[in-house]
């Protein structure tokens, strides 16, 4: 008797710094946008995507595994928050 195959799940975790936190980087792109004639640009703030492939049991143990790692491993709590995006992908 073969087991039914394990639910495949995509994510995506986005990272950002806390709105308390500077962004130079941002800064950067945001002043370069405004040389490049996009008047309309008040602020940018970088960040990033994480995407994430794996197998779990029910959606609700998958959100459980990828908030544990995006808390303790893909964001920096001090100066980052984060978000998740979960979806269930056929096999």
């Amino acid at each position: 008797m073969t087991s039914a195959p394990m639910p495949h799940f995509h994510a995506t975790v986005r990272v950002g710094l806390r709105a308390s936190v500077l962004d130079p980087a941002g800064d950067a792109v945001c002043a370069a946008a405004l040389r490049l004639g996009h008047s309309a640009i008040q602020s940018i703030r970088i960040g990033k995507a994480i995407e994430v492939q794996l197998e779990a049991p029910d959606a609700a143990t998958a959100r459980r595994q990828l908030e544990s790692l995006s808390a303790q491993l893909l964001a920096n709590p001090v100066m980052e928050t984060w978000s998740l995006e979960l979806h269930h992908q056929e096999n």
